[in-house]
């Protein structure tokens, strides 16, 4: 999720609980629900954000081997612009979760983000982001 702030951009970012990781909001769809409502859900309870959907970005799959297992995941990512809501501010139940959410300008993100899928996908909001204002409509 983005926000401006003294004409720069920002995204929210988070540090999983007891990992040396820095990440975006993302969960599990619970039974009911679109994997955007699920991506608005998880930012909230995340983040203490909420957020209004700009559109989807695209999905990201992978897999990986866990106790011996092999799993095969894909991730929906969508860009959400900031609503309302203070970072951070998540309810203590939380913090088994995370251990801190941020702001942190997209440059750094796209930069510093652990996971190679989320670099790719902020890297393409900022590309979109500079074609904007390179080239406005």
């Amino acid at each position: 999720m983005l926000r401006q702030v003294d004409g720069r951009t920002e995204v929210a970012v988070i540090k999983p609980a007891g990992r040396n990781v820095l990440a975006l909001p993302k969960g599990h769809i619970e039974k009911g629900e679109t994997s955007q409502t699920t991506a608005e859900r998880e930012i909230l309870e995340e983040t203490g954000l909420v957020v209004v959907c700009i559109k989807k970005l695209g999905d990201v799959k992978y897999v990986y081997r866990f106790k011996g297992k092999t799993i095969f995941k894909c991730v929906s990512f969508y860009v959400f612009r900031w609503d309302s809501g203070e970072i951070d501010q998540i309810a203590e139940a939380m913090r088994k979760e995370v251990d801190v959410a941020k702001w942190i300008p997209i440059e750094e993100a796209v930069a510093r983000l652990s996971y190679p899928g989320e670099r790719d996908m902020t890297g393409r909001v900022l590309d979109e982001l500079i074609s904007e204002i390179v080239t406005p409509s």
